[in-house]
């Protein structure tokens, strides 16, 4: 299924994005359904915060040195969360070509079959990042609830949206400003990271992703010498 959504995605791009930016530079993909199709192809092939908009909207490719400086930052907070009880971290490319941190929380450890209310493990976990994260304000930080193909489309956006708040609102109450909340959203199972015809890749697939990304703020500071 993978591969054919793939094929079909590649087709769609050639036939509406005619000529495509260079992701490289931090620019998107096109526009219209162009657009949609390189974001969900970009998922499937791994790309996904780059591809699906995570980062700063500022505009202007960055450089070099500025990425090494924020890579560096981005790198030292990624080891410190992988201490999280039931949390996947590694260190991704954002829309600016610059590190940004994901942590993943598969649905099992965040809430129970069919809720959206949060389990004590995973209220202690989010506890954790939220203290941990009091030392990197200067970040955007998106939250993205996925589940499965099973149900129907309505049941699946309505279910992957109350995850998606209940996390972000629960990171809220732990501290976490508001104005660092630039995105929280319902995915549905519009961007799988594993096959759905098994009850192994589903799994998988039931999960909340949280993205920390360099905001302008940090990026301009990077660039003048100021990054602490």
């Amino acid at each position: 299924m993978k591969k054919f959504l793939t094929l079909v995605l590649c087709a769609s791009l050639l036939a509406g994005c005619g000529n495509m930016s260079n992701l490289g530079k931090g620019t998107a993909i096109g526009g219209g359904s162009g657009a949609a199709a390189g974001a969900l192809l970009g998922a499937l092939l791994g790309k996904d915060a780059k591809s699906a908009g995570i980062g700063a909207a500022i505009g202007t490719a960055v450089g070099a040195g500025v990425g090494a400086l924020i890579g560096n930052k981005m790198d030292k907070k990624a080891e410190e969360l992988k201490a999280l009880e039931g949390a996947n971290v590694e260190v991704v490319k954002d829309g600016n070509d610059l590190d940004a941190i994901k942590v993943t929380f598969e649905s099992g450890i965040l809430f129970n079959v069919n809720s959206a209310a949060l389990s004590d493990v995973s209220k202690k976990s989010l506890k954790e990042f939220a203290a941990q994260m009091k030392d990197l304000p200067d970040t955007d930080v998106t939250v993205l609830g996925h589940t499965d193909n099973t149900g129907s489309d309505e049941y699946n956006e309505k279910l992957s949206l109350q995850r998606a708040q209940a996390v972000a609102s629960y990171l809220k109450n732990c501290g976490m400003s508001s104005n660092q909340m630039k995105r929280v959203e319902g995915m549905s199972y519009k961007l799988p990271i594993a096959d759905n015809s098994t009850q192994a890749g589903r799994v998988q697939n039931r999960r909340v992703e949280i993205y920390i990304s360099a905001n302008e703020k940090m990026i301009k500071d990077a660039e003048t010498g100021n990054l602490k």
